[in-house]
């Protein structure tokens, strides 16, 4: 079978590492097999490690306007703007995403106002995925949440648009750690190699079909429209009798 060729396509890859250095982090390493397999079909992929940034908590586009001296987010918004595809990936701690991951989630929420030309929300077009790494239970559960809140902002989740690597409950090695005589902790592991793969290629898919139907039909889900009053076929439900 003939691998397609996903050229024209953009893909953004975050890495919510709480690791300054983006060469050691543990869930850097596992991005790098989803940039890989991007990267061979075409698709042009942008890295960020976001604790390199200077970004203010908040839920507004630019928290400098509402009391923080300094937020990097503006500056990086336009990257996320031109990605077709988002990944987000995050280390676990203590069973749930890091706090840089949450930070990140919050501003991308912060933008949920903006819309495209067609009065659909900004994010309408973009496709999202997670990637996740630990050494304790949270895989699912925290994909759960990344993916919930991107699809709930107006990504599209394609199927099993989620993968990650989960080491011996407890402190020992991490994804990607040297090993004696063998590959690296996690490289041989066909869970994660499977679902990296799988997720890849169906966020690519998906975003190709998109870009191709010209994105979403805007019957429904035009908000101009609707603070226009259009309904889009909307009724009042019955009243429950007596209430």
């Amino acid at each position: 079978m003939e691998a397609p060729n996903y050229a024209g396509l953009r893909a953004l890859l975050v890495n919510c590492s709480l690791t300054p250095d983006a060469e050691t982090s543990h869930t850097g390493r596992l991005l790098d097999v989803v940039d890989h397999l991007m990267s061979g079909a075409g698709v042009e992929v942008d890295r960020l490690h976001l604790v390199e940034h200077q970004i203010a908590p908040g839920v507004q586009p630019d928290m400098r306007e509402h009391g923080w001296d300094h937020d990097d987010w503006p500056d990086l918004w336009p990257r996320v703007e031109a990605a077709d595809i988002l990944v987000i990936g995050t280390p676990l701690w203590l069973g749930e995403e890091s706090s840089v991951c949450r930070v990140l989630i919050e501003r991308l929420y912060a933008m949920s106002a903006m819309l495209n030309e067609r009065g659909q929300s900004i994010y309408y077009g973009k496709v999202g995925g997670a990637v996740i790494t630990g050494n304790e239970d949270g895989v699912k559960h925290t994909s759960m949440s990344l993916l919930f809140a991107m699809q709930h902002l107006g990504l599209v989740i394609p199927p099993q648009a989620d993968c990650g690597w989960l080491g011996e409950i407890g402190p020992g090695p991490s994804y990607g750690d040297p090993r004696e005589g063998k590959p690296p902790v996690g490289f041989d592991n066909d869970f994660t190699r499977r679902n990296a793969t799988i997720m890849s290629w169906n966020l690519m898919h998906t975003a190709h079909l998109l870009k191709e139907a010209g994105g979403l039909p805007t019957y429904g889900n035009d908000r101009n429209a609707l603070a226009d009053g259009e309904l889009f076929g909307y009724a009042e439900p019955r009243a429950v009798p007596g209430t």
